[in-house]
């Protein structure tokens, strides 16, 4: 997938003023937030559950070559194959190979977040295979030729409209030549389509929540049950993850799968929760005659024993950037990535380099939602500002900014000086804002004015308030 992380701050400013992007993204902050706040309070052990799957994932991490090894073994046993893939290119060859061997015209795929930093459509299509999303959302913007904007709705940018507009043009080949914009019926002309595709499909492609080492399953969740039919009717199964997604056991999946759901869309659970365990036997109705898991490593296991170790520890539900102030505002694609908001600030400098993406870990007012929310305690806004650091001192950042922050340290190290100035500016400030309390234009602070009015101060700092509350006994 090509990073376009360097346009963050062009992307941003695009984003604010596209009216269908606004209008859809509206919707985030009474949605999922809302659905999520019901969902946990009404689960009393919930915090409990967060701090168990935050601890188990760390051991996961400390033993991750010995769960994935132990995995392994139970694949085999069960008469599957897995592939150890270093790199996305690795990867991709392997995938192809298998399609190869069964001879592939056309793949059908389930969601799946590793495959899109893989760039695995391209490829798959660049060697004459042709691969279909069925996910609902991964289906609308494959027509739009376009990547996910949220890891749980890839289709969130888009508005009914552009939907229907869609349909109109590519399904006219499939009969559908009427415009509707019903979104009921738009969800049944995409089944009836995709129906087809699933009897046909050569191979299936899925991605994996999480891999069981105890039973040598894959496990995913969806509301669709794509994912089912996908893996299941054609006689070829790959199953592709990242390393991280390995779990002990059953029980152990149990815990995840209760944060899951509720910590993304607000459900219980998933509507369809589906295990994996090698190829059909004999007594099974159906099923893949062939069974593979590609793992894929691409730089994961550089972060174990780091300090942003805990980024592994990701379920990808969704919900930092269902509550981030600044996803809800720009939207996913301004992210310039596979992953957006503050998982994508936190994690896509690691993934794609620190020059590429130095404006991401700075889209963040440091709320501190996201490491709020998150099912597993991941310190997102500990993770940016570890990124801004090493950003100043490799010197990544322009030397404007480097040299701002040089002149803020010098007066911060100064205490004495530091009051003094922050007395003489705040006093500044205020007589620039005149009658009307606030700047609508601020010199060094063009990012912040373009798009609101900076309120100015009372004429007082923080410091000269509490030394006169002192001084009164307040």
């Amino acid at each position: 997938m090509q990073v376009t992380s360097r346009r963050f701050k062009d992307s941003a400013h695009e984003a604010l003023h596209d009216k269908d992007i606004q209008s859809a993204f509206s919707k985030v902050k009474g949605g999922f937030p809302v659905a999520r706040a019901k969902s946990a309070g009404e689960l009393p052990e919930f915090e409990d559950l967060r701090d168990q799957a935050r601890d188990l994932k760390n051991h996961i991490l400390e033993n991750l070559d010995y769960y994935l090894e132990y995995f392994e073994d139970q694949v085999l046993l069960q008469g599957g194959r897995v592939h150890w893939c270093s790199s996305y290119a690795e990867a991709r060859e392997v995938v192809l190979d298998i399609c190869r061997d069964a001879n592939a015209k056309t793949v059908t795929k389930g969601k799946s977040m590793i495959t899109e930093e893989m760039a695995l459509n391209e490829h798959l299509s660049a060697h004459g295979i042709e691969p279909i999303e069925t996910d609902l959302g991964e289906y609308i913007i494959q027509l739009a030729h376009e990547h996910p904007s949220h890891i749980i709705a890839p289709a969130l940018h888009k508005t009914k409209d552009q939907v229907t507009e869609l349909f109109h043009e590519n399904h006219g080949k499939y009969g559908f030549t009427e415009r509707i914009t019903d979104p009921q019926a738009l969800v049944n002309e995409a089944r009836s389509i995709l129906r087809d595709k699933y009897v046909n499909a050569d191979v299936g492609i899925t991605g994996a929540n999480f891999l069981i080492a105890e039973t040598g399953s894959t496990v995913i969740v969806t509301n669709e049950g794509n994912g089912d039919l996908t893996q299941s009717l054609p006689k070829t199964h790959i199953a592709v993850s990242s390393i991280e997604k390995v779990v002990p056991t059953l029980e152990d999946a149990s815990l995840f799968l209760r944060l899951l759901a509720r910590s993304a869309t607000g459900q219980e659970m998933s509507v369809y929760t589906t295990f994996s365990t090698g190829p059909k036997r004999m007594e099974d109705i159906d099923g893949p005659a062939n069974f593979h898991v590609v793992l894929v490593d691409s730089g994961r296991s550089d972060l174990l024993g780091s300090d942003k170790q805990d980024l592994l520890r990701c379920l990808k539900c969704g919900a930092c950037m269902n509550h981030c102030p600044v996803y809800q505002a720009v939207g996913g694609h301004t992210y310039g990535w596979v992953y957006p908001g503050p998982i994508g600030a936190a994690l896509n400098p690691h993934m794609v380099g620190l020059e590429e993406s130095r404006h991401l870990p700075n889209a963040s007012t440091f709320c501190g939602r996201c490491e709020e929310v998150c099912p597993v305690r991941i310190p997102l806004p500990k993770i940016m500002r570890h990124w801004r650091e090493q950003a100043f001192e490799t010197q990544v950042t322009p030397k404007p900014e480097r040299w701002g922050i040089g002149i803020w340290a010098f007066f911060a190290k100064r205490p004495k000086l530091y009051r003094l100035m922050t007395r003489v500016s705040a006093r500044a400030l205020k007589l620039m804002a005149g009658k009307k309390g606030v700047i609508r234009k601020l010199p060094l602070m063009k990012g912040w004015s373009s798009v609101r009015d900076f309120p100015a101060p009372e004429g007082t700092t923080f410091m000269d308030q509490w030394k006169k509350q002192q001084r009164e006994g307040k």
